[in-house]
């Protein structure tokens, strides 16, 4: 009997707009419209094929397609329409993923995080669904703990603030960082359910675990951040972080603003799960990616399909810490990596991060970039 050839995997990822100005790219005259006008009419139009991705090839041989789905609805729609209205338009995307041939349909960006975070457009789908969470979260870990390390912090004896740490990424990834670091500061809107969150975490947990609900307050005086939060505004500022700080910055739309990176050499801010995918990859689109690379939630919804593990991985608010080291080990097995640091979508050399280092020695943090 001749056995199976290595597994050939189908997926669809869901990508919407996080910016408004991410219109323009494909239609220009909405430069010229005001932002409102612009939202209001693409509530219009329904989800819709954006490319055909080919060219991944795992580490052991399996092979994955797939295919990337357009919802033209920005952060502030999916978060300020109805619930009914947003579940009908990401069941639609997920059908066409069905009629397309995916057997996994991930969800990007906002569109993982409105409502129950997937649990309902699951429930209507033939196909299995997952947020990509799970890997989201071991990745921004790892990178921010790398980046301490290049930065020669000690991670034994940090001091780590977590910027959302009450959500389904912020608390696992309290939660991994906890092993590694000398003190944990969860940071969230809401008092009691930090209390909450510290008081599960605190029994297991070599670290010291803070809670608080001033974000200002807490990244004075940490060393380690890691911004999680689903806010849509930005919550870091220059002035907010120490000299020689790190900043692995996951959330989309980014919690850290570009004047950090402009006026303070002495931090180092990095993207938070940039994962490089194995093969000779052509998504078919520019997503302001290299070639190449893409985000951790997307990388999970691709090493599923590599693995031929069709089933909803990740879904809800609450992250399985067994799932996360799962995907983990998934990942290492098909060849999946960090891609180095970046930070808005452009590679840290070696000789930057010499540079941030000898600024944080010497200079205080009200520097500004020359």
């Amino acid at each position: 009997m001749s056995q199976a050839g290595p597994h050939h995997g189908t997926f669809a990822f869901l990508l919407h707009p996080l910016r408004i100005d991410d219109f323009a790219r494909r239609y220009p005259v909405t430069r010229r419209l005001p932002a409102s006008w612009v939202e209001r009419a693409f509530t219009w139009i329904p989800p819709r094929l954006v490319s055909h991705i080919s060219g991944i090839r795992s580490a052991t041989g399996a092979t994955a397609e797939g295919w990337f789905i357009g919802l033209p609805l920005t952060p502030r729609t999916l978060l300020d329409s109805p619930l009914p209205f947003v579940y009908r338009r990401l069941i639609e995307a997920g059908r066409k993923a069905e009629d397309l041939g995916a057997k996994i349909f991930g969800l990007g960006a906002f569109t993982k995080i409105v409502g129950d975070r997937g649990l309902t457009v699951a429930r209507a789908l033939r196909i299995a669904v997952t947020t990509g969470n799970s890997y989201t979260a071991t990745t921004a870990v790892e990178g921010a703990l790398l980046a301490a390390q290049r930065m020669r912090i000690d991670p034994r004896g940090a001091s780590a603030a977590v910027i959302g740490a009450t959500g389904s990424i912020g608390a696992v990834c309290s939660e991994i960082l906890a092993r590694s670091v000398g003190r944990v500061v969860l940071v969230a809107r809401t008092r009691e359910h930090l209390d909450a969150l510290a008081a599960r975490l605190a029994p297991a947990s070599q670290a010291q675990i803070a809670v608080e609900t001033d974000v200002k307050h807490a990244v004075q005086e940490a060393e380690i951040v890691l911004t999680v939060s689903s806010a849509t505004d930005v919550l870091i500022a220059p002035e907010d972080l120490r000299p020689g700080a790190v900043v692995c910055d996951v959330a989309r739309p980014r919690n850290v603003s570009r004047l950090v990176y402009e006026r303070r050499n002495d931090v180092l801010v990095i993207d938070g799960g940039v994962i490089e995918v194995p093969g000779d990859v052509d998504f078919g689109f520019d997503f302001g990616f290299p070639p190449r690379m893409c985000e951790a939630c997307m990388a999970e919804t691709i090493i599923l399909a590599l693995e031929g593990r069709y089933e909803n991985f990740t879904l809800g608010k609450e992250i399985d810490l067994a799932r996360v080291e799962e995907i983990t080990a998934l990942a290492r097995k098909h060849g999946f990596r960090l891609a180095g640091f970046r930070r808005f979508e452009r590679a840290i050399s070696d000789e930057e991060i010499e540079r941030i280092r000898t600024a944080a020695r010497g200079r205080p943090a009200t520097t500004v970039r020359p």
